[in-house]
């Protein structure tokens, strides 16, 4: 009896030490656990391959900045840096012609370029590697846009298959993944730069003095970040079947936030690839198992931050209370094993209150009824929110169960929120495309799951939708010209704000206003620049086009947000225009009827909401809809403001 006893606690010693001394891996069974328990669609072989798939570019490009931090350095230019190397990939390949493998070559080149170029500010040009990174991150999304005007590039089939699957069923990137960590983990254990990347980190001066040339090290170790980048950038590309140039923003705080969850320290010497992959994988597994938790998009970016917080609190306190402790008596009733005990029961409170808060945090479903995912380019902007507001309102009508998830302006993230979707079978899906031809390859595969999909506001391309419903954009344009050459007696000087690069909201509106004011020979346009349809970026933008071209007679922007930041540059100058916006949002009306704009494109996106849910519930029970619903827009001027108010 002594004896089981003492094995049983000598086994509960090994899992106690082997948990306490693994406080990323720690973190990551709890994540697992937790979200198995709330979600009955997390633990499934598809899911997991979800989670694999989904961690895979933030996983590579953290592989990359493992070696800086290992250096004790620091790169913030990853993202950008992986969005140059897929967009030169595709513009070599499907524009220029060149040879598919030769493509790759040059785009890998690219990435390795820039990461030469980083390694050669720091390390001969002395400049801090907060500052050169930070600059090539400026650098390399300013490339990135000039090579592609601003608009997605197709890639060419063979390398559009790497973000396809194995056998049809084991994913191509994840693959990549686990080889690129094997060669993280062969550089870093096996050879003279790895060795030299832990002496350069834990003692610069040191390692100088013990032969090794610093700065020559330097430029290898920036080159080898590059490189995972534009490896990371490719896969991206891939899965997406085109490159965006607007790819992997904020992909670098992901990828630095995945290397320090690991276990690595920002101060240099410590790190490890399995640690990395581990911390990329956390990040996954929160942002897979909240989507299908159906947590606010809101509270999803709180709970993260805590998560990943507490698990570097966790490791840290580890590493100061020295690892495990306590020596071979640990487990038992000295002062080490009530130390370890102290920590289990710390690290079970707090996995207690994250299990609470989450089953907080997670909707209560009242209805029986079918299940709508829904998932929207972004929740930051009003239009898009009165969408929300509009399809919860017909979902609750009609009893059902509506899921709502923001991408960010993200097209990868909106391709893993479809993929979730997949993973819980939901009945069907409005999807309102981040960029319509990167939301082609997500929804095939819902086309083969036999899910069917409504298209809100903007189209899908490479993939079947069952109707679109939209306001029509370029009408929209068009009305806004006449409108504007109404106001200014058909003549005068104007400019235009864009909206973000290759979204198709974007690309209509603009076309339907210019062939609507190419009918008007004297009105000029004289600037046209995109703003990204944010207010603060539209005041910039408008600042800077009255700085480069005087006195202007009217601004069309191609959403309200960018009109207010417009018309707010405008009276900081001193200075009147015509301003005319588009979406008719509750404050873009307002500030028609206060006079701080001409006009507003009214889109009703409410409406927009409605009507897609309607279709989706009509689809899911069996019924005939048309391939199109247009719902019409409207002219708000002051005369009949009134009406909209």
């Amino acid at each position: 009896m002594a004896t089981d006893t003492a094995k049983s606690g000598g086994a509960r010693s090994v899992v106690g030490r082997f948990l306490l001394e693994n406080g990323a891996l720690t973190a990551l069974a709890v994540l697992v656990v937790v979200m198995s328990l709330l979600s009955g669609d997390f633990l499934t072989a598809q899911n997991l391959l979800n989670v694999g798939v989904q961690a895979a570019v933030i996983a590579v490009l953290a592989f990359g900045v493992t070696f800086v931090i290992i250096s004790g350095g620091i790169d913030l230019s990853v993202g950008s840096v992986a969005a140059l190397s897929a967009t030169a990939l595709a513009f070599l390949a499907a524009v220029d012609g060149v040879p598919i493998w030769l493509a790759v070559v040059l785009a890998a080149a690219t990435g390795t370029a820039c990461g030469l170029v980083n390694g050669a500010l720091i390390a001969y040009g002395k400049l801090p590697p907060f500052i050169a990174t930070l600059a090539m991150l400026s650098i390399g999304r300013g490339l990135s846009l000039v090579i592609s005007e601003g608009s997605p590039i197709a890639l060419p089939d063979p390398v559009a298959r790497l973000g396809d699957s194995l056998g049809g069923w084991f994913p191509v990137p994840v693959l990549i993944m686990l080889l690129m960590g094997l060669v993280t983990a062969v550089i870093l254990r096996r050879t003279f730069t790895g060795r030299a990347m832990y002496a350069i980190g834990g003692n610069e001066e040191a390692a100088r003095l013990s032969g090794i040339r610093v700065e020559r090290q330097k430029l290898g170790i920036y080159a080898l970040s590059g490189l995972f980048a534009a490896v990371a950038g490719v896969i991206l590309a891939a899965r997406l079947a085109s490159a965006q140039p607007q790819a992997a923003q904020g992909y670098e705080l992901d990828a630095i936030a995945a290397v320090v969850i690991g276990g690595a320290s920002l101060a240099g010497g410590v790190g490890t690839a399995l640690g990395t992959l581990i911390g990329a994988l956390i990040l996954a597994v929160l942002r897979n198992g909240l989507n299908l938790l159906s947590v606010s998009a809101f509270w999803q970016q709180v709970v993260i931050g805590v998560v990943i917080a507490l698990a570097v609190l966790f490791d840290t306190l580890r590493r100061r209370s020295g690892g495990a402790g306590g020596g071979p008596g640990a487990g038992g009733p000295g002062v080490g094993g009530g130390r370890r005990g102290v920590r289990l029961s710390l690290a079970a409170a707090v996995t207690a209150l994250v299990v609470g808060a989450l089953s907080f945090l997670v909707p209560n479903s009242s209805s029986d009824g079918p299940r709508v995912g829904m998932s929207l380019s972004t929740l930051n902007n009003p239009f898009f929110l009165q969408m929300r507001d509009g399809a919860q309102e017909e979902a609750d009508e009609a009893g059902v169960n509506l899921i709502v998830t923001d991408a960010q302006d993200d097209a990868s993230q909106q391709a893993d929120q479809i993929q979730n979707f997949i993973s819980t079978g939901v009945d069907a899906m409005v999807l309102n495309p981040v960029d319509s031809d990167a939301s082609g390859p997500p929804v095939r595969g819902a086309n083969n799951a036999d899910i069917p999909v409504i298209a809100a506001d903007r189209g899908v391309e490479g993939a079947e939708v069952e109707t679109l419903v939209a306001s029509d954009n370029v009408e929209g344009g068009r009305e806004a010209a006449r409108v504007m050459a109404d106001a200014l007696g058909e003549e005068g000087r104007i400019v235009v704000l864009q909206g973000t690069p290759g979204t198709s909201a974007s690309r209509e509106r603009g076309s339907g206003f210019a062939e609507g004011i190419a009918e008007f020979p004297d009105i000029e346009v004289v600037s046209q620049q995109p703003a990204d349809f944010d207010r603060s970026r539209g005041l910039d933008v408008m600042t800077n086009m009255l700085q480069s071209n005087g006195d202007v007679d009217g601004v069309f922007a191609e959403n309200d947000e960018m009109a207010l930041g417009a018309a707010a540059a405008l009276s900081s100058a001193g200075k009147e225009a015509v301003v005319i916006g588009f979406d008719g949002t509750p404050e873009g009306v307002d500030a028609v009827g206060e006079g701080v704009l001409y006009a507003t494109i009214a889109q009703r996106p409410a409406e927009l909401g409605r009507a897609a849910v309607r279709n989706a519930i009509a689809v899911i029970e069996g019924e005939r809809i048309e391939e199109t619903v247009k719902v019409p827009v409207e002219v708000v001027t002051e005369d009949n403001v009134d009406d909209f108010s």
